[in-house]
């Protein structure tokens, strides 16, 4: 396997962050996993900046166009701010970019989306952090649909685990095929495993318990 500079780049920063862990986890899917990804654990000016520079050489590299970006709230809210503001910077590519309130403000301007708020006739692309069970999307799917005619077509997340979804097939192969969906995640859990398994030890303990973990609950 082969990766993209840029990849083997972000699988370091996931490791150096703190925002790769290995231990005993509970996902929110209820599955127990050898590993874990937390966004969260990115907590300096550097970091966010950093991340947002990965999904913005990822939203360039795979072509996508779009109207505005979305982040659902509360992780998705850095990170598309962080998207928006390398895409600018390091390509001249000045999107539109909105969030979602959890509770709706009564006050002020009121409503429940902050920033440029899509309407009728955008397409919409979703920055996330990492997609397990597809819940937060299909909640993002849905507050589209009460603003008006809105097509997500494109959704970008730091790492796709490759988990089984309802089915047989993996949850972000699911939202791809069945909603529509651009899926571009900046690396893959298995290319994360061929990377720490060629380029940078982490015991082989960790690495094959991330093997079984995928072997059990991976999907097509």
């Amino acid at each position: 396997m082969t990766m993209e500079s840029y990849k083997e780049q972000f699988i370091d920063f996931l490791l150096d962050s703190g925002a790769l862990l290995f231990g005993d986890f509970t996902t929110k899917s209820g599955r127990k996993t050898p590993y874990f990804l937390n966004a969260g654990n990115f907590r300096t000016g550097a970091q966010i900046a950093k991340l947002g520079d990965f999904y913005a050489e990822n939203i360039e590299a795979s072509g996508e166009r779009f109207d505005k970006m979305f982040g659902p709230a509360y992780k998705g809210i850095p990170l598309v701010t962080a998207a928006a503001a390398s895409l600018w910077r390091k390509y001249g590519r000045d999107v539109p970019w909105s969030f979602n309130r959890k509770e709706a403000k009564d006050h002020g301007e009121g409503g429940t989306i902050v920033g440029d708020a899509p309407v009728s006739g955008d397409r919409v692309a979703v920055i996330e952090d990492v997609v397990t069970a597809g819940t937060a999307v299909r909640e993002t799917l849905a507050i589209m649909a009460r603003l008006g005619e809105i097509k997500v077509s494109s959704l970008f997340v730091m790492v796709d685990r490759m988990e089984r979804g309802t089915g047989a097939r993996s949850t972000l192969r699911e939202l791809s095929e069945d909603m529509d969906i651009s899926v571009r995640p900046i690396v893959t859990v298995r290319e994360i495993i061929w990377y720490l398994s060629s380029r940078r030890s982490v015991g082989a303990d960790r690495i094959r318990a991330m093997e079984d973990y995928l072997a059990e609950y991976g999907g097509e």
